[in-house]
């Protein structure tokens, strides 16, 4: 496969266009010019049959005609003078087979000038993407000069698969992101302006200020940070309808504590707490237990890695908080939902704690149960079982739990306990499947601890300040298997062995939620490849076969206001190998 395009995003306001010709196609590209902001150039003899469109914008006085042939001296002396009048950009729409096309190429390449010469890429220096716009938003989509139809096929495929009014709320949550910044300057500046303050009376004690440009800086990084997870993790379409006071309430959300405050007034009804799981990730999962708990509940607190294909499946008209939970800040947003969790049971609110896989498979949900039990809410607690994908995530990638004759038992284990310190290693034993989860982020560390009695975690872990080399290790060749957003369309399992997992992970990047599987069932159904380190496999296959009827019948039949978009059929995508 040869080289790919570089994309690029170019600011073309007030640039030069020089466009040649005066057929439709020398049109549109005025035309595409005024749409971004450029100067569009017509050069055409004055005896050239102008297309009506060309035309019309010549006599609105958008675009200026130069009536002559082209000159090689006008690339040098139309455009700018802060560039020393070179043109900007050079349209030639007289086709491949103009031998002026190949001369105007040459003459641009040599000045380094960029150039597209219609139906001629390897004329071209440039090429334009076919794009779809709305407001600020812009996707493109190219096939680096083998089918212009295609692409524009793929544009409106990827168009029409967009919730509506997605442009609108870049919009919107650029306000977010410009008024935090507003806001931040300001505080810098009244800061910079008691510092002031402060050397005008000889003032040079620093010990009694209460906010320092370091404060200032951290809660920066914390708001942008909050922001971010927002733009990665709320559903499209929760995004895409987004209001302009659903802004100021986010802005609010950050910096006070007022609705917190409200809900907690009492009132004579008595709330209800719902802990469920959302299963592995696709929405066809979720039991019908916890599907009739979205529909009905009147405020979802939701972990940030509930997949959006659940989230989608949220009323318009039901409120949703998503965990803020990023590095340092873990804690704090548990808090903050075990918070907002209690403000709304003692407002008599029903409130779904919405968790990914099962609650009580590291979900903290038996942490949960027991804080609402000690603030007296115990009796009104509902568990809901999720499918874990400890257990679902290995079926989906055809590694069999358990096998006779190969893994007569399953160890579920994280890799990674409190505060991020790492936990006791499984000893091997050689009929027995192990899963990890939350362990990919320190994979290194993981595979030391299984396959070495001296790894440092190992020495952290020890008691007695002294090593257990009792322990059985796992060999190197233990075959394994990192498995990525589980019944997702963006589905990926590496195949490998213990000695090569973490070299897997650092070149091919991670996809988060992810988890490790170890052991010989790893190889039962896949014999795998002696001659490559690790294969990677993408996409989720697996209901093709199921229209998705049931579910969409109870959404649209039971509850009108239900996104009826948000029906999710099974992804039929197939399998890519690589190396």
């Amino acid at each position: 496969m040869g080289a790919v395009s570089l994309l690029t995003s170019i600011d073309s306001t007030n640039h030069i266009h020089l466009i040649i010709g005066s057929n439709p196609l020398a049109a549109a590209r005025c035309a595409k010019s005024l749409e971004v902001g450029a100067k569009p150039l017509l050069i055409a003899p004055e005896t050239s049959e102008l297309h009506y469109a060309l035309q019309k914008r010549i006599d609105n006085g958008e675009v200026k005609w130069l009536k002559k042939s082209f000159e090689d001296e006008d690339v040098l002396r139309l455009g700018r003078e802060e560039i020393n009048c070179v043109v900007d950009t050079v349209f030639v729409t007289l086709g491949p087979r103009d031998p002026m096309s190949a001369h105007i190429s040459n003459l641009c390449r040599r000045n380094r000038i960029p150039v597209n010469v219609a139906d001629a890429p390897s004329l071209c220096t440039f090429s334009l993407v076919s794009t779809h716009t709305s407001g600020p938003l812009q996707i493109g989509v190219t096939t680096n000069g083998k089918g212009c139809k295609l692409s524009s096929r793929i544009r409106r495929e990827i168009a029409s698969s967009l919730p509506p009014n997605l442009g609108p709320a870049c919009e919107r949550l650029g306000t977010i992101r410009r008024k935090i910044q507003e806001e931040d300057h300001l505080s810098h500046m009244a800061l910079a302006g008691d510092l002031e303050e402060e050397d005008s009376v000889d003032q040079t004690s620093t010990f009694n200020r209460l906010i320092t440009e370091a404060d200032l800086d951290a809660a920066k990084n914390r708001r942008m940070r909050w922001l971010s997870q927002i733009c990665e993790y709320w559903p499209l379409r929760r995004l895409a309808n987004i209001t302009d006071s659903d802004v100021e309430s986010v802005l609010r959300s950050y910096t006070s504590t007022l609705e917190t405050q409200q809900l907690e007034k009492r009132t004579e009804k008595k709330g209800r707490i719902i802990l469920a799981g959302s299963g592995p990730g696709h929405p066809d999962l979720l039991t019908r237990a916890t599907h009739k708990a979205i529909l009905s509940s009147d405020l979802i607190l939701a972990d940030k890695l509930v997949p959006s294909g659940v989230l989608d499946l949220i009323p318009r008209r039901t409120p949703i908080h998503i965990a803020r939970k990023f590095p340092g800040n873990a804690e704090k947003a548990q808090e903050e939902l075990l918070s907002l969790a209690l403000a709304g049971l003692k407002a008599g609110k029903t409130v779904l704690r919405l968790k990914q896989g099962d609650p009580y498979i590291y979900g903290r949900g038996g942490e949960e149960f027991e804080f609402f039990r000690k603030e007296g809410f115990g009796d009104v607690v509902t568990v809901l079982p999720g499918i874990t994908s400890a257990l679902s995530a290995p079926l989906f990638v055809g590694i069999p739990a358990t096998q006779r004759g190969v893994s007569d038992q399953v160890l579920i284990c994280t890799g990674t306990g409190r505060k991020g310190r790492p936990t006791v290693p499984p000893a091997y034993v050689g009929t027995q499947t192990v899963v990890f989860l939350m362990a990919l982020h320190r994979i290194s560390g993981l595979v030391a601890d299984l396959t070495t009695h001296d790894s440092e975690d190992a020495k952290v872990l020890s008691e007695d300040g002294l090593l257990d080399e009792s322990r059985r290790l796992w060999p190197k060749e233990t075959p394994c298997a990192v498995i990525e957003r589980a019944s997702c369309p963006d589905q990926r399992v590496i195949r490998t062995t213990l000695e090569f997992v973490a070299a897997a992970i650092e070149e091919e990047g991670s996809r988060p939620p992810g988890l490790l599987v170890v052991g010989k069932a790893c190889k039962v159904l896949h014999k795998g490849d002696a001659a490559r380190k690790w294969v990677v496999e993408e996409g989720f296959k697996g209901f093709e076969d199921f229209d998705g009827t049931g579910l969409e019948e109870l959404m649209l039949g039971k509850d009108e206001d239900v996104r009826p978009e948000a029906v999710v059929r099974g992804d039929s995508s197939g399998m890519e190998l690589k190396v």
